[in-house]
């Protein structure tokens, strides 16, 4: 029996098929627990493309196809069930380096990327956040 998707996992499927509203997809990010791997006293994360990127999964289930490829052996990988907004607002800015959340990579057409922008981490790490000034938004004579 196959477990149904949470809303999150919904709401990606929706936005990768092009539908969805990405704001709505963020807000749903940041409202959804996901479940974080942890070793060695801290959580899981990649590197690519200049950027760290925590994993997040939407369930037990795309968790545990993460875990058949990178879990030591036949041991269970232990995880830390936490909300988006907790992940991307409290835990990016303590890596001291452009970080974001990778949700979901081991699941075909199922990941998505949260990446280090306004909008999605605060903008104090946010690798784009000079850019609205730059372009002369937001500003007042």
């Amino acid at each position: 029996m196959q477990q149904p998707r949470t809303a999150f996992a919904e709401r990606i499927a929706e936005r990768r098929s092009g539908g969805d509203d990405p704001r709505a997809l963020v807000g749903e990010m940041r409202r959804s627990v996901l479940l974080v791997p942890v070793a060695d006293g801290g959580i899981w994360s990649v590197r690519s493309g200049g950027v760290r990127w925590i994993c997040g999964f939407t369930d037990e289930a795309a968790l545990a196809r993460f875990a058949l490829r990178h879990a030591p052996g036949d041991r269970p990988m232990d995880y830390a069930a936490l909300l988006g907004a907790r992940i991307v607002d409290e835990i990016v800015p303590t890596l001291g380096e452009p970080a974001g959340l990778a949700v979901d990579i081991a699941t075909e057409d199922g990941s998505m990327f949260f990446p280090p922008v306004v909008g999605i981490v605060p903008d104090a790490v946010a690798v784009d956040a000079g850019e609205a000034g730059d372009r002369g938004e937001g500003r007042r004579s």
